[in-house]
């Protein structure tokens, strides 16, 4: 996977309007659960192609660093040479005299070649830690974003999770309410208070029933008094008295 195609997508998944994707989706927790997926299998690819990108520059920067000591290494070796040329031309040896310093031409042939490689790195080692800089960034706003929609897949089941136990609630509340006149105890109150009504009402016709035996005894005694005091007129005497008779 090229670098500029890392960045661009961490780029984008880091940019992710959340709330934006969940506002047009059918099912967010779903969609949630995807994105979770998604970002959590992106992240892992992201971080292994960084890795290796942050890899390459460091090998860009040994050789860049192993440059720079050759160049300074060959710069001693190439002085080193010229002195020992100077010493031996001013002792009159001037053949050995030359051959130092052509030994010095050498070395400081091989300093300058590994300056010119260790000036062409340093460009890519810029740009190359430039793009891992930006890779990190994108790399721990995707983790952000990650942590992001874990909190609010969490969120989301527990107010799923919540609402669908008001619900429960509600369901049982509704289902033993006494108010309800089509619930069973409404119905088991009506018929009880009809039983009492009941049982009232044949009191109340056992009362009646029997008001009327005593009327009728009462009745039956006024009959006897008359005929009483009737009989005793005819026989010359004086009426019995209710109460004389009663005393």
């Amino acid at each position: 996977m090229a670098k500029q195609s890392i960045l661009g997508r961490i780029t984008q998944m880091a940019k992710a309007n959340i709330n934006a994707l969940l506002d047009s989706a059918e099912d967010p927790k779903m969609m949630l659960d995807q994105m979770v997926r998604d970002y959590t299998n992106s992240i892992a690819e992201a971080e292994s192609a960084v890795a290796q990108t942050i890899g390459n520059l460091r090998l860009l920067e040994q050789d860049h660093a192993e440059d720079v000591s050759n160049a300074q290494d060959w710069g001693r070796k190439a002085l080193a040479a010229s002195r020992k040329g100077d010493e031996l031309r001013a002792a009159g040896n001037s053949v050995d005299a030359d051959k130092f310093d052509n030994l010095a031409k050498v070395a400081l042939g091989r300093q300058i070649a590994s300056e010119n490689e260790a000036k062409d790195a340093e460009p890519v080692i810029a740009s190359q830690t430039t793009v891992v800089e930006q890779l990190k960034r994108g790399l721990d706003a995707m983790r952000t974003k990650l942590s992001q929609l874990s909190s609010k897949r969490d969120e989301l089941v527990a107010r799923s999770k919540t609402a669908d136990a008001q619900r429960q609630v509600q369901d049982a509340v509704h289902s033993i309410d006494l108010t309800d006149p089509t619930s069973e105890i409404s119905r088991f109150e009506d018929k009880i208070r009809r039983q009492e009504a009941t049982v009232l009402g044949q009191q109340e016709l056992a009362a009646s029933s029997l008001d009327a035996q005593f009327e009728q005894l009462d009745a039956s005694d006024d009959a006897v008094e008359l005929d009483a005091r009737l009989a005793a007129l005819k026989s010359g005497g004086p009426a019995p008295s209710a109460i004389t008779s009663g005393q």
